[in-house]
């Protein structure tokens, strides 16, 4: 079932949200102006009897807002400014697909003894596994034992404050301690459910950026489960604060470290690989709680809540940097958004690319996508993108240009810094981004305020027509996967071109 909304569309300047938050609240509005008005179904069936749809834009949710001009006044070109261009909101059945886009040291450790060697280390090491294997887990190692010296630290204070050695040790006593202990991980395990359910899709991405996070988060809600020692009549609340700050780090760490996993597994022995770092991780957790104990034996430490503390943030601050380290060492030859800006802005100022090595080492693991520069937008509706013009020369002009390409690139100029918008058609793949990607920094290195905005995008889709082929085989002979390009595209909206 279809059902059909008809409205003269006021293009608003150009706002920033993000277009995943305001997709719902703008056909909202749309469907709210249409139920103000009776009869507008007949306007609507007439109104398209008379009017050409020149382009779709299709929402993940399954509607369509199609864009029409009258067929009259679309016979001359000369009075395209003139036209208003309509469009219809249709909602349709969920049952309904049909309108969905498709979407698409000594490396060989010689002096290590041989039974050792393949206790800690996968089969035919070091051929059977990625370069930076050995560097990764001898960083990772010393990494997971001061973790799990803070466990140590931070359990004696959850014990204390669920009053371990100071209650009479009876069964309501020990009731009440199980009864707080299941309530803190049961309001924890959601925090695990909330990340594997909303955030899924992010792990392939950036794999290094959220198992840093993860470490991040965990720390947070390791001051949670310190903090019960000092109030103990607020356990429950305080325990379960830090149960969920931990499952919200374990849902960002589990995903992550198997995409590392599947990274050192080159030759397909992922389950060996995960079985041995298992043997390094236990190890280490042996070694962390031996070390741990022994702190916690050491006169004074016990009784002093600030050396303990103390010693807990200074064992902590050693383990985030550890983490940060192991993850620098990873050599990754996917190309991820992050990296694809660093290949291409080198392709556009030096006409070369960084090799692997090169580029995961420069990689800024910290930093955010939203705060790198030129700012993207990606998956924008195109009423944004046309602004407050409602030309609908402007919408054909953008139209022409990018008939060959499986996006349209737009620059925001009612911003002073550089923005583009960037809107994927139907069938759009990793390589659209990529293109999109290469266009905008070919914008921002030569964008002529002075000139006019469409010759500037023509010449840069000229430019990238002559130089994007180029740039793929330099990533080949770099040593990157040009197969596995891990750019997303945005499924929330895509837009379909009809001929006018």
């Amino acid at each position: 079932m279809t059902l059909s909304y008809s409205l003269q569309l006021p293009f608003p300047s150009p706002v920033f949200r993000s277009p995943r938050n305001t997709i719902e609240k703008r056909l909202g509005n749309l469907r709210t102006l249409h139920s103000s008005k009776e009869g507008g179904q007949q306007h609507t069936e007439n109104d398209r009897s008379q009017d050409q749809v020149i382009l779709l834009e299709r929402y993940g949710n399954g509607t369509i807002k199609r864009y029409m001009l009258d067929d009259d006044d679309d016979d001359d070109d000369d009075d395209d400014d003139d036209l208003q261009i309509r469009a219809f909101l249709e909602k349709h059945d969920s049952t309904s697909n049909e309108f969905q886009g498709s979407n698409l040291s000594d490396p060989n450790l010689s002096w290590l003894p041989q039974v050792l060697k393949e206790f800690i280390l996968p089969a035919g090491f070091p051929g059977s596994v990625s370069d930076d294997y050995l560097q990764y887990m001898l960083l990772q190692f010393p990494t997971n034992v001061t973790g799990w010296i803070c466990h140590t630290l931070v359990t004696s204070s959850l014990l204390k404050a669920v009053g371990v050695g100071s209650f009479s040790g009876t069964a309501a006593a020990a009731s009440a301690a199980a009864i707080r202990w299941v309530s803190k991980d049961g309001i924890g395990a959601v925090g695990r459910l909330f990340i594997g359910g909303r955030f899924g899709n992010l792990f392939d991405d950036d794999p290094k950026q959220w198992r840093m996070y993860a470490d991040f988060i965990g720390s947070a809600g390791s001051i949670f489960d310190l903090t019960t020692q000092v109030y103990p009549a607020y356990f429950l609340p305080l325990a379960s604060l830090g149960n969920l700050a931990k499952a919200v780090a374990r849902g960002l760490k589990d995903p992550s470290f198997r995409v590392i996993q599947n990274h050192f597994a080159i030759s397909g022995n992922l389950g060996e690989v995960s079985a041995k770092e298992e043997v390094w991780e236990v190890t280490a957790q042996l070694l962390g709680l031996s070390v741990g104990i022994l702190i916690l034996d050491t006169p004074g430490l016990v009784r002093s809540y600030p050396v303990l503390v103390s010693t807990w943030a200074s064992m902590r601050l050693l383990h985030l940097w550890l983490r940060y380290l192991s993850l620098s060492a990873l050599q990754f030859n996917t190309i991820n958004l992050k990296r694809a800006r660093m290949l291409v802005q080198s392709h556009i100022l030096q006409s070369r690319v960084p090799g692997c090595i090169d580029c995961n080492r420069d990689e800024n693991i910290l930093l955010w996508q939203r705060f790198i520069k030129p700012r993207i937008i990606f998956g924008v509706p195109m009423e944004e993108m046309l602004g407050s013009g409602r030309s609908t020369s402007m919408l054909k002009t953008l139209l022409r240009l990018y008939a060959r390409e499986k996006y349209i690139l737009v620059v925001n100029q009612q911003r002073i810094d550089f923005e583009v918008f960037v809107s994927f058609k139907v069938g759009a793949t990793s390589v659209s981004v990529l293109r999109s990607v290469w266009q905008t920094y070919w914008l921002h290195e030569n964008l002529n305020v002075s000139e006019d905005i469409f010759d500037q995008l023509a010449k840069s889709l000229s430019m990238m027509d002559e130089r994007f082929n180029e740039f793929i085989q330099q990533l080949d002979k770099g040593g990157w996967d040009i197969h596995q390009i891990n750019l997303r595209v945005p499924k929330e909206i895509s837009i379909d071109e009809c001929p006018v």
